[in-house]
């Protein structure tokens, strides 16, 4: 029986390094891939990585794909008042997506990253699984990955700690195992992202009130700020302000106080389900409203396109554009995209 062929989606960090060491061990033909997304890179040490494995590399042009798909949608998501997350979109269209296709094209039966997550096949179905290293567990980004996605993927740096990975980088001596995490937004080399979306959009000068519409101040565009921000609204107050929400209607930054941005109610959409399908139960359901943020207990009220969440626990800037994230147990059910925080009566 000939060998399994894994391609390895490599960016030239330590995780997928390892996995593309460890699919080795295990006895896959594994071959490298590269996807050049945004600005040229320097590959000399991926390619070095790749000839101390002994596997052949691949760099595969996706620049306009990756245009279209999320630098695009991480502006426009701005102009319209929300925070957008381009890994999740990348995760969706691009690496799983636009990347599996062609790999299978390429003749490749799985596709593998250095995602900290799992993925293992129980009562007839694949199931997204997160991390055993809780610190380093990526799953949130994954939560868009269907049957299908799963059914290729391998995840080979799940079961490890960060520390583990790490270790083998260091004993194969690969380029990568002295290397400090990649930053958060890959495009974004500077994590400056105000500077790079005013290159791509027009910033429209507008009132900053409070919440009764009492003039504070002017922001400089409703795209440099987001909900919760403390830091750089030029304003001053006896008491500490934050950004609660982006009036996009009126042009109108509204400010106020932390408690201002606690609450326990929130509406999503674009749903997407691990499964395919609507969970079974909606109890002993946990969520995530950002990748840092804790989990916290929630109630569901669901329908095919719109998930009403109760959180047991009072949430803090809950941030329209942000993905949220179900849990049971260390199974990822889903999530979806945030639109408000209103509260709602289901």
């Amino acid at each position: 029986m000939s060998q399994k062929r894994v391609a390895v989606a490599m960016s030239g960090g330590v995780d997928s390094s390892v996995a593309a060491a460890l699919l080795i061990e295990a006895g896959y033909n594994v071959i490298g891939v590269y996807m050049q997304l945004w600005a040229e890179s320097d590959l000399s040490d991926l390619e070095c990585t790749c000839q101390i494995l002994n596997i052949p590399f691949h760099v595969l042009d996706f620049k306009t794909e990756f245009q279209n798909c999320v630098i695009d949608y991480f502006c426009r998501d701005y102009i319209l008042g929300r925070t957008p997350n381009p890994c999740i979109k990348c995760n969706q269209y691009v690496k799983f997506g636009l990347l599996l296709r062609k790999i299978q094209e390429m003749g490749a039966d799985y596709l593998a990253t250095g995602h900290y997550c799992r993925v293992e096949y129980q009562s007839g179905g694949y199931h997204l699984l997160r991390a055993v290293d809780r610190t380093k567990d990526q799953s949130y980004f994954l939560y868009t990955l269907g049957q299908d996605q799963l059914s290729y993927l391998l995840l080979p740096v799940g079961n490890l700690s960060k520390v583990e990975v790490r270790r083998i980088a260091a004993k194969l001596d690969l380029p990568a195992s002295t290397q400090r995490d990649s930053q958060d937004v890959c495009f974004i080399a500077d994590n400056d992202y105000r500077s790079f979306i005013s290159k791509f959009i027009h910033l429209q000068p507008g009132d900053i009130v409070d919440a009764t519409g009492k003039l504070l101040g002017e922001h400089r565009g409703l795209a440099q700020y987001t909900v919760g921000q403390r830091q750089g609204l030029g304003l001053t107050s006896e008491q500490p302000l934050y950004v609660i929400s982006l009036d996009t209607v009126n042009n109108r930054l509204v400010v106020g106080g932390k408690a201002q941005l606690l609450n326990d109610t929130l509406c999503a959409n674009q749903l997407s389900w691990v499964s395919g399908k609507l969970p079974e139960k909606t109890t002993d359901i946990t969520a995530k409203i950002r990748y840092r943020s804790s989990e916290t207990a929630v109630n569901l009220c669901l329908n095919n396109s719109t998930a009403k969440v109760h959180f047991q626990q009072p949430q803090w800037a809950i941030t329209p554009g942000q993905a949220i994230v179900f849990y049971q147990g260390d199974i990822v059910l889903g999530g979806g995209t945030i639109i408000n925080a209103e509260t709602v009566i289901c």
